[in-house]
């Protein structure tokens, strides 16, 4: 069982009022990394869809390259970014090799500090910039996430 650290960029606030434009993810043990283009870039406005299907395929393939068994969908906002990617994987696929839930880096990071509404103070952590790129802000809480397995608070 892998932790996955996903971040996604959409056009909208959920499946139905927007698109899933990219995702990242990022293995945790290994960094190993990949990226989901849904819509090539076209400056301010959507361009022409890639085949939805394949990448979640590839996805899903790259997923099992991490062995058996389900995976830990992490992110800093699972409430945004698992939405989309359950709902990619359930219309592409038919089903999401993740299950039916994910972890909040700011709930771990709540309980390790003993305070509830301690959120956000981990962000600080990230060594990789967060710029949007979904590769990037993943790997970025992946490195953050490290650091307070460390014992870095």
């Amino acid at each position: 069982m892998a932790l996955i650290f996903v971040d996604c960029e959409a056009s909208g606030p959920c499946p139905g009022m927007g698109v899933l434009t990219e995702f990242g993810a990022v293995e945790f043990k290994t960094r190993a990394s990949f990226h989901g283009i849904l819509f090539d870039p076209c400056g301010e406005v959507l361009g022409e869809p890639r085949d939805h299907v394949e990448v979640y395929e590839r996805f899903s393939s790259w997923l099992g390259s991490f062995g058996g068994g389900r995976h830990v969908f992490v992110s800093d906002n699972p409430a945004f970014d698992w939405q989309w990617i359950n709902y990619g994987f359930w219309h592409a696929i038919g089903s999401n090799p993740f299950g039916h839930s994910a972890r909040r880096i700011s709930d771990f990071y709540a309980g390790l500090t003993g305070s509830f509404y301690r959120t956000q103070e981990w962000k600080r952590l990230r060594v990789t910039p967060h710029d949007h790129n979904p590769v990037h802000d993943a790997m970025g809480n992946v490195e953050a996430f490290a650091r307070l397995l460390a014992g870095e608070r």
